[in-house]
């Protein structure tokens, strides 16, 4: 009788143990799951930055492209004034 009471008592220790290697595994699982959720988000909102930083680099070079065209503009305008003045600085040279 002795040795049925020691197997029913190493029976429920069988059970306890597998119960809390499952429980054990379980909150692995959840803690696994939440810092893979928690990964996805943090990957996203990192990728809604890029996505704000380009467009906003778009924006700069198109700023800057126009700019360069407005000081060429500008830099074509004062060559041909320039070119006026050395002209008009031959004409009076040579009427002396």
């Amino acid at each position: 009788m002795g040795d049925q009471a020691e197997t029913v008592s190493g029976g429920y220790e069988i059970v306890g143990a597998v119960g809390a290697g499952g429980l054990f595994l379980l909150l692995i699982v959840v803690v696994w799951q939440v810092a893979a959720t928690w990964r996805a988000r943090m990957l996203a909102a990192r990728e809604e930055q890029y996505k704000q930083l380009a467009h906003k680099y778009a924006q700069l070079l198109e700023d800057n492209v126009a700019l360069h065209r407005r000081s060429m503009e500008e830099l074509t305008e004062a060559r041909k004034a320039i070119t006026g003045v050395e002209r008009s600085m031959r004409v009076v040279e040579r009427a002396d």
